[in-house]
């Protein structure tokens, strides 16, 4: 009877440190998904705050084109509104389009192109798109790590136990297949 008792105390204990580890490492991998989401939202914050001047820069250059910049100024506010991470992502995909758009205007116009204003503007931008899109991949990547963590055996007793559930991989807005169509 002693020895019985054994066994099922160390089968006990044995399960209480699987599901400990398990825990934890489903809790950083959680973690790690919250923090590369920080990410995406610093690199989107910084596109949000590059947008006035760039948006001032080419209306000074392109008076008639106001269909354009009333969008983007819709688009950064939805944005800056956003309350929830699938909110502010598919905000974030319609700004920009919105902001292709404005590109696309500024090309008509030499002069601006030439702006020595428009063109460090227009490099931030680029260079933030790019990180945009580096952390966005890592997130993606963050979020895969943990779906799997989750979904696998016997990773997901623990976390139904527990009450984790799936996180949504970051998705390119509607219509970002193609490049937008700019009519004038």
């Amino acid at each position: 009877m002693k020895k019985a008792m054994a066994v099922i105390g160390v089968i006990i204990v044995v399960l209480v440190i699987v599901a400990w580890i398990a825990y934890n490492g489903i809790i950083g991998k959680d973690e790690a998904c919250k923090t590369a989401w920080g990410q995406v939202e610093t690199v989107l914050q910084r596109r949000f705050d590059l947008i006035p001047g760039l948006v001032e820069t080419v209306k000074g250059y392109a008076k008639h084109e106001s269909g354009v910049f009333e969008e983007v100024a819709k688009l950064r506010s939805q944005w800056g509104e956003a309350k929830s991470q699938d909110d502010r992502s598919r905000a974030g995909g319609l700004l920009e389009g919105a902001l292709g758009r404005l590109i696309a205007v500024a090309e008509n116009y030499p002069e601006l192109k030439a702006n020595q204003s428009f063109i460090s503007l227009q490099d931030e931008l680029a260079n933030t798109e790019n990180k945009i899109s580096v952390e966005r991949q890592r997130y993606n990547d963050s979020v895969k790590v943990y779906n799997v963590a989750i979904r696998k055996f016997p990773g997901m007793i623990w976390a139904r136990m527990f009450g984790f559930e799936t996180r949504n991989q970051f998705e390119a807005g509607q219509g970002a297949e193609k490049a937008p169509a700019v009519k004038f």
